[in-house]
């Protein structure tokens, strides 16, 4: 599963980095412009895609087990893909924005569920 949350977050990176590179045409002065939205979707894209790495390497040092790991797992992935999808979502349909606290709420349990793992895990897991 830390695997799993890895390549998501290396697979959003790669997304993010293009985007980032078309982004930039965008604002060069021969770009058609850009919408606002588009610049906060990356921005949460790229920071949520870095800490799906991070934590992909670090959930392997909690005490996390059975489904209290896939929560953590599982509610990461989902919150890292669907909080950006809902930002840009809101240029074409504004109520849709409502769904982030969804989606926030995912993010939040799933950074409990590490900080609680982390804290009870055993020295022998906690260090490499």
């Amino acid at each position: 599963m830390s695997r799993t949350l890895r390549v998501s977050g290396y697979v959003a990176l790669t997304i993010q980095m293009i985007w980032g590179i078309i982004q930039s045409y965008m604002i060069s002065p021969m770009g058609p412009g850009l919408p606002a939205v588009s610049v906060g979707g990356h921005a949460h894209f790229g920071i949520l895609s870095i800490l799906a790495v991070v934590t992909g390497f670090a959930i392997e040092r909690t005490a996390l087990s059975g489904t209290r790991r896939q929560v953590a797992v599982w509610g990461f992935i989902a919150g890292q893909w669907l909080l950006p999808a809902t930002v840009l979502m809101e240029a074409v349909f504004p109520p849709a924005l409502l769904t982030a606290y969804l989606w926030g709420l995912l993010l939040t349990i799933s950074m409990a569920l590490l900080a609680w793992g982390t804290a009870t895990a055993d020295e022998s897991v906690a260090t490499p």
